[in-house]
């Protein structure tokens, strides 16, 4: 595997530093204006918060991992909070993010891997992770993926839908009440796209995150399960455990993490949950 020493922020290369995100461009020429560019790419950037390489988390083998800043909800259990603002992200063009991409091509195909949007939530950036998707499919000739919560997918074209192989959702709760306490935010929007994507024939992997206490009564659990079976398109479903690996983020930002006093669920609570989705027929891991 080639060296990483985990998730790679822009600003920790050799490079200019971040530049504000309201009506400014990155400082220089764009890449595609210079003679090694030449091949004429629309001029696109957006705020990426970082990069990494993983296995087994992102989608299918080994795979190039982009984290876009900016994320519309402020799910209580995140390990990412410093994702949350596209302030806090550094202004990238495309074609500097594919090239870091590009890097690893060989051994990503070898690997049965391929590209992911993660973030954050990518879909706050529709264009620019429409561009990426797009040259990591077509370009690279990487699978893609897109991880995302669903509430701004609305804005996604069908045209970046159809660069997507793989839709990692994440339905965090079937309760309203459950979901808007987790996110701040209403269940609505995320189920919406999730019916939108099994029209369109997407192949999905449902994510849920189990939580002691939180989101992990039977018929919470179940109204997911039951969900992500009518969609037709679920070929994978993962129930995760609740972690607390974020929780200095939270500390360094200076928000309160009103879970630290909450456990990780038992490896019994695990098997109770993903045995309500195989009950409805879903594969689960």
């Amino acid at each position: 595997m080639p060296p990483t020493t985990g998730p790679v922020r822009p600003a920790d290369r050799a490079r200019r530093p971040a530049h504000p995100l309201h009506g400014a461009r990155p400082a220089g020429p764009h890449p595609a204006a210079t003679a090694a560019g030449a091949a004429s790419r629309r001029p696109v950037s957006g705020s990426v918060h970082s990069w990494d390489l993983s296995t087994g988390v992102d989608g299918p083998g080994t795979r190039f991992v982009t984290f876009l800043a900016g994320c519309p909800l402020a799910c209580l259990y995140c390990h990412n909070p410093d994702t949350w603002s596209l302030r806090r992200g550094t202004r990238m063009w495309a074609d500097e993010v594919v090239a870091e991409a590009a890097k690893y091509r060989t051994f990503i195909r070898a690997a049965g891997g391929g590209a992911t949007l993660s973030g954050g939530e990518p879909l706050l950036q529709p264009l620019f992770a429409g561009e990426l998707l797009s040259r990591f499919k077509h370009e690279l000739g990487l699978h893609t993926a897109l991880d995302t919560s669903g509430f701004v997918g609305h804005r996604a074209p069908d045209s970046l839908l159809a660069d997507t192989d793989l839709v990692l959702l994440d339905i965090k709760s079937w309760d309203p009440a459950t979901y808007r306490r987790v996110t701040g935010r209403e269940p609505a929007p995320t189920l919406a796209f999730a019916r939108r994507l099994a029209e369109l024939g997407n192949e999905v992997w449902v994510r849920f995150v189990l939580v002691p206490g939180l989101t992990d009564a039977p018929d919470n659990v179940d109204g997911v399960a039951a969900f992500a079976a009518s969609l037709g398109n679920v070929s994978r479903v993962d129930v995760l455990p609740f972690h607390k690996l974020g929780a200095a983020k939270w500390e360094a930002l200076g928000k309160r993490f009103v879970l630290a006093g909450t456990p990780s669920p038992t490896a019994e609570q695990l098997t109770a949950a993903r045995d309500i989705f195989r009950a409805r027929g879903l594969h689960v891991v």
